[in-house]
């Protein structure tokens, strides 16, 4: 679901390039399409995206940045656009990025060659 939301942040706390790092958080959520600052002196953010997490990316900006209070969240419907060609890229066109992923924690290793001693202790009850 598409939805459009708009957090108003205090930019002038004395931080160096808040609107810029503002931004750069916004944008690092996943499921997020486009940022833009807008009103009467840039202090409101608006997000659009699909699936976005508005409780999530209110507290990363109040952790980074400063004030910020979530003042809408609204759907956008998509009944009036038309929908769009899909085109396939050609065939020495950009291919996509996969990456693998690895279990969580650290690969043990199994040495079968590895001899294991076990020493009689005389003289210990």
């Amino acid at each position: 679901m598409k939805q459009k939301i708009v957090i108003r942040i205090t930019l002038n706390n004395g931080k160096k390039n808040a609107r810029s790092k503002a931004m750069q958080i916004a944008v690092g959520l996943q499921g997020v399409e486009s940022v833009s600052l807008q009103g009467e002196d840039s202090s409101q953010i608006v997000v659009v995206g699909d699936n976005i997490d508005s409780v999530i990316l209110t507290s990363l900006l109040r952790k980074k940045v400063g004030f910020a209070e979530l003042t809408s969240v609204s759907p956008i419907s998509t009944e009036g656009e038309k929908p769009k060609q899909e085109t396939k890229p050609s065939e020495f066109g950009i291919q996509p990025m996969v990456w693998l992923t690895y279990p969580a924690g650290v690969p043990s290793y199994y040495q079968p060659g590895v001899p294991y001693f076990a020493y009689d202790v005389a003289g210990y009850n």
